[in-house]
């Protein structure tokens, strides 16, 4: 392929003078369907747009310009909000906007990155980003071939966000419709505390030693926790010395624990650990070690997802308003009807397929992704033929 030098104000246009910010307070008042994104994705939902069509958002500032544990750059199509942490723009016609995308995200911007205590990327030194592009065809087929990877990533979110549903109304059905929550529970259904059906509840390490990128000891938190699961391109990894200092402290997962994000947006994120996690350390994780004879893991996780919880949770068991979270001393004595094993088995067993099922699509949109990461350079390069590719 051949290759022509740009500024990146030379192929792109700019629209960042129509971002709008809305503070929190003012954003509670203004609920809607439209996304709200910030630096690193979205943020809220809103009752207005000020964007329709396909752009790129880029991050302005915050740690994961210099990290980049998080993509800095993702196309956003449809109807939305943008605050004034995210630059937007759109490729002209020397540059397609998603093939941008990939190019940045594959880009080492620390030369043009200000400050440390808040990383920011400003307009002007975005503008003046030098770029190696191929004809815009030659983008095009990249962005072609790429893009199938994000699509089948896309398409199984959608259906693991379909299986969540059916998994929570499931479970409300056969479980929620009982005393405390509105009805009367069969007789043979017991009242219990999360304290009485668990070996253990925790709330992982509160010691946060320096990221050593190259230690195969990673160390999860709040922010590495996704809907099914952790992600693992996103979180520091730390020695082994600090591993084995934090071994001690009961903030290892096991195969079964509930892991629960108990800080900031309060069970917002949980899910069962899948697989033993010997050589992991979670820090202001919740542990949730249910005993097996008792409950069956997935009905403690579903019980927890249930917005009926939650509420109360907000009610009776949090502290902090600038950073909320659970107390857990007191949350641990949460009381609620559980009923005899052989019931639980019959809601748990459709509840761990449904579960099987969504893991199974998380292992494969990971392995697209990496796969995709990993030919992203080679086709940026010219390494790859263009031309070479089986659409």
């Amino acid at each position: 392929m051949e290759f022509k030098e740009y500024r990146f104000d030379e192929v792109t246009i700019n629209f960042d003078k129509k971002r709008v910010p809305i503070s929190g307070a003012q954003r509670k008042k203004r609920q809607g369907k439209y996304r709200y994104y910030g630096a690193q994705g979205i943020i809220d939902y809103i009752d207005d747009f000020i964007f329709d069509g396909t752009y790129l958002l880029i991050a302005e500032d915050g740690e994961n310009l210099k990290s980049q544990k998080q993509k800095i750059a993702q196309v956003v199509d449809g109807q939305f909000w943008v605050n004034n942490h995210a630059h937007i723009v759109q490729g002209n016609e020397l540059c397609d906007t998603r093939y941008l995308c990939y190019l940045l995200n594959s880009m080492d911007l620390s030369g043009y990155i200000t400050g440390s205590a808040q990383p920011k990327l400003s307009q002007a030194n975005l503008n003046s980003l030098i770029l190696h592009l191929p004809s815009i065809r030659e983008q095009r087929t990249i962005v072609e071939y790429l893009y199938m990877f994000d699509k089948k990533i896309s398409v199984n979110q959608q259906i693991n966000d379909n299986l969540e549903q059916q998994a929570l109304a499931f479970f409300k059905q056969f479980f929620m419709d009982y005393a405390p929550y509105g009805g009367i529970a069969p007789t043979d259904w017991n009242e219990v505390s999360l304290d009485d059906v668990c070996f253990k509840i925790t709330d992982g390490s509160h010691y946060s030693p320096a990221d050593s990128p190259d230690s195969p000891y990673p160390m999860y938190s709040v922010k590495d926790m996704e809907t099914y699961g952790f992600n693992p391109s996103s979180c520091k990894h730390i020695t082994e010395e600090e591993f084995h200092k934090m071994q001690k402290n009961d903030c290892v997962p096991l195969l079964n624990d509930i892991l629960v994000a108990k800080d900031g947006s309060y069970l917002k994120e949980i899910f069962i650990c899948s697989e033993q996690k010997d050589e992991a350390i979670l820090s202001s994780i919740a542990i949730f070690r249910p005993n097996t004879d008792i409950i069956i893991p997935e009905i403690l996780l579903y019980l927890l997802k249930q917005p009926t919880v939650r509420r109360d949770v907000g009610d009776n068991y949090v502290s902090g308003s600038a950073l909320p979270r659970i107390v857990l001393k007191d949350f641990k004595k949460y009381r609620f009807m559980l009923p005899p094993m052989k019931e639980q088995q019959k809601i748990g067993s459709v509840l761990h397929t449904i579960r099987m099922q969504t893991k199974a699509n998380i292992d494969e949109m990971h392995n697209l992704s990496s796969l995709r990461d990993a030919l992203l350079p080679r086709l940026m390069s010219g390494e790859l033929d263009v031309s070479a590719l089986d659409l």
